[in-house]
């Protein structure tokens, strides 16, 4: 299977930060490890588990992440991530210590660990606070895209920008314009690329005109490409028959990328599991006394090639929630118990659900498994809304991370969009981006209380 990193060439800013912090860690490290005891340091596994957690930790307190602040609101908010970053990592190595019953002298503690990590804070710091100010101007900058095709189809692509990570504008480069005419519009540098609506439909000429500008360095997509390059994601509408039967959708079962996939869903679930565990009986035992009813309730999902398979989770709602029939969850839904809407905001109630990532009836990643009695309407309303059953579903997902907690059609039909963009370029790769993603909504508390007030069905 083709590894595909589209996703990955979006995200330079956090490429060059994740390899900033972790060149300023090892050169300090080594510095200081040369300075205090006059010989160079011999691997060390805590010492490797404390990068790993000051890069994640990095990347969840948001000090990775672009703004377009003011410098000095930059500087504070750096400053003040990083100062909780450095009580979080000793805290860590310390837990670390302890529970491997590792003896740490406390001299080496303030004369070596303590001045290390202070150091890195502020060299961290300098280096993430001059990185976020110079790509700010650039982030702030619009793309420019020329379309070859009618205005309504321009259109389609201005209306799509809604949802779009970048600022980006679109103008109409009409079939009779020259290619001196593209030129003139390349010069100012501000051209990122051209957007065919249909190759087929153009003559020869512009067709050689469109090769020149590629030669010249500017993209040529065709709305397909320009989606997954600008929006990552693709709109439902925009895939053809033609496109799927070129295999641009399929994941071929049995791929190496699949067997990481199903390796990681075991190991890490299996690990949750166990970590969680406590929180699991202290939320049964907290559900029980609300009300008196079940801890655990079930509902049928539609999973992998739309088989039905039984969904458990913590009851967060009214034991006479659905007395109406099926309903979305809307904002502020009055079914919801006290203690579920802690367990939703906190997404424990989702825990269960790792017993159906170890059976492989989910998976950690993929799309949202949803309920067979909204799928009916879904597909009449949705094109394409069954390439989503191609994968295993999953507890989060590309959609998840992208897009706010949804309850309507045109919400469907958005997540869609993720979910076409995921399995197009599904890889171990992007499920780990997709993880350390849910971590941090997780960590902020995000993405897990719905947008709208409806909570009826399609």
């Amino acid at each position: 299977m083709l590894l595909r990193l589209p996703w990955l060439v979006s995200r330079k800013r956090l490429l060059i930060a994740l390899l900033i912090d972790t060149a300023l860690f090892a050169v300090l490290y080594l510095g200081w490890f040369r300075f205090n005891f006059e010989s160079w340091p011999e691997f060390s596994l805590p010492l490797t588990w404390l990068l790993e957690f000051w890069l994640l930790g990095s990347y969840v307190l948001g000090r990775y992440h672009s703004s377009q602040d003011s410098s000095v609101s930059l500087g504070i908010s750096q400053v003040l991530r990083t100062l909780l970053l450095l009580v979080l990592s000793i805290g860590s190595y310390l837990i670390y210590n302890w529970l491997t019953a590792t003896i740490l002298e406390a001299q080496d503690m303030r004369s070596f660990l303590l001045p290390f990590l202070g150091a890195l804070c502020l060299a961290s710091a300098v280096a993430q606070f001059g990185l976020a100010s110079l790509l700010k101007d650039r982030a702030s900058s619009h793309e420019r895209w020329l379309v070859i095709g009618s205005d309504s189809a321009r259109s389609a692509l201005v209306q799509q920008l809604a949802w779009s990570r970048l600022s980006a504008q679109l103008v109409t480069w009409h079939s009779t314009d020259s290619l001196q005419a593209g030129d003139s519009l390349t010069d100012s540098g501000n051209t990122t690329g051209v957007v065919v609506i249909d190759f087929q439909s153009l003559p020869e000429l512009q067709l050689q005109q469109l090769v020149q500008l590629q030669n010249i360095g500017l993209l040529v997509l065709t709305p397909l490409g320009w989606c997954e390059r600008v929006l990552q994601r693709f709109p439902p509408h925009l895939v053809t028959a033609a496109d799927l039967l070129r295999g641009e959708f399929a994941i071929p079962q049995g791929s190496i990328q699949l067997r990481l996939k199903r390796l990681g869903d075991v190991l890490v679930s299996s690990t949750l599991l166990l970590l969680t565990l406590p929180l699991l009986l202290i939320a049964a035992l907290l559900i029980r006394l609300e009300d008196s009813g079940p801890v655990l309730y079930s509902q049928l999902r539609s999973g992998l090639h739309g088989a039905a398979f039984r969904l458990w989770k913590l009851r967060s709602m009214r034991m006479d929630a659905e007395r109406h029939g099926a309903q979305w969850v809307g904002k502020g839904d009055p079914r919801i118990t006290r203690i579920g809407r802690l367990l939703r905001l906190t997404r424990i109630d989702e825990l269960p659900q790792l017993c159906a990532v170890l059976t492989g009836e989910m998976s950690l990643i993929g799309p949202r498994p949803e309920r067979p009695e909204f799928e009916a309407e879904l597909e009449r309303q949705i094109p394409h809304y069954r390439l989503r059953h191609w994968m295993k579903p999953g507890l989060s997902g590309w959609a998840q991370v992208n897009y706010p907690y949804g309850a309507s059609v045109e919400d469907a039909a958005n997540k869609l969009s993720y979910d076409l963009y995921y399995l197009r370029n599904f890889s171990f790769w992007l499920d780990l981006l997709i993880l350390f993603k849910t971590i941090r909504l997780v960590f902020n508390a995000q993405g897990a209380v719905p947008t709208t007030q409806s909570g009826t069905a399609p």
